[in-house]
């Protein structure tokens, strides 16, 4: 372990849990910002969840749009 790797494990066993919490949050943003430089453990790669693809145009055919659509509506 690298004195600065000790340094930074004492620094947070002084800090309140909430403060631990937002260290954690920034490891975690670290490494996802520099994905491509970290080597990934076999655990890591299991928990990676795939982002769902885009459903952009999904809903094409399913309804059309009246040609009146645009007229005033009748109010009595």
């Amino acid at each position: 372990m690298t004195t600065a790797t000790k340094n930074i494990i004492h620094k947070l066993e002084t800090l309140p849990d909430s403060m631990v919490n937002k260290v954690e949050d920034f490891i975690d943003f670290l490494k996802a910002k520099h994905a491509k430089s970290f080597p990934k453990s076999q655990i890591e790669e299991n928990k990676i969840v795939e982002e769902p693809k885009s459903l952009y145009g999904a809903a094409k055919g399913l309804f059309i749009i009246p040609k009146d659509f645009n007229k005033p509506l009748d109010f009595k």
